[in-house]
């Protein structure tokens, strides 16, 4: 299947997943998780309607986007994986939106950058990511510690903290871990949820996703 099929295919399948649950946001963006991926491509995506991208490491985003930023008009680049703190000056110059805030002294380093200069910021988007299955191999703040996190951030820090993020257990039902992070995000009046990947997504709209991010189910098989 050609990217642009795929892309096609998987914007019907958002509205039909939409459709059949009363949980659904009203518009889900489709992020093209372009991790590894050729500037050709990326070109495809974008030439087959796709805006948002997310990646993974600030330094492949730095070695990538910088010229594709200047010849595409209207991207909103995302970073969707693990910010070290050495990284967050780095970072803020590339990324309009960090889904991977996962602990106060990355939110310290973030909000201390932002505070650094007296010039105005561009409007930078932040989400707190939540281990919502309590794995020691992933990253983000523990579920019952996220409400914590996010009143610091938003009381101490003032980051503009707009929604959560989350990967689930890849070998168990996803469904419970998406209905938790939604229950997460209501309590704290948060409107955006990054969740669903190539495997899930179908169901994480189902659940109420604002934000699906897919790799292999546009690139092929050799993408996330």
């Amino acid at each position: 299947m050609s990217l642009s099929a795929a892309i096609v295919q998987i914007r019907n399948t958002i509205e039909k997943s939409k459709q059949n649950s009363p949980l659904a946001a009203k518009m889900v963006t489709l992020l093209a998780a372009s991790k590894g991926q050729s500037e050709t491509a990326i070109l495809d995506a974008y030439a087959g309607g796709i805006r948002v991208f997310g990646e993974n490491r600030v330094q492949e985003a730095e070695g990538k986007w910088p010229d594709l930023q200047k010849r595409l008009s209207g991207i909103s680049l995302h970073l969707i994986g693990p910010l070290q703190t050495n990284k967050v000056k780095q970072a803020l110059a590339m990324f309009d939106v960090i889904q991977t805030i996962d602990r106060p002294k990355l939110a310290e380093a973030i909000a201390h950058e932002l505070n650094k200069s007296d010039l105005p910021q561009p409007r930078h988007s932040f989400y707190i990511q939540v281990n919502i299955g309590k794995e020691p191999q992933k990253a983000g703040v523990m579920p019952e510690e996220a409400d914590e996190l996010i009143g610091y951030c938003r009381s101490e820090l003032h980051l503009p903290v707009d929604g959560l993020m989350c990967i689930p257990p890849n070998d168990k039902p996803p469904a419970p871990y998406f209905a938790l992070l939604r229950e997460i995000a209501l309590r704290n009046g948060l409107g955006e949820l990054s969740m669903g990947m190539s495997e899930d997504y179908e169901t994480a709209v189902r659940m109420g996703a604002s934000c699906v991010r897919l790799g292999r189910a546009l690139f092929g098989a050799d993408s996330r």
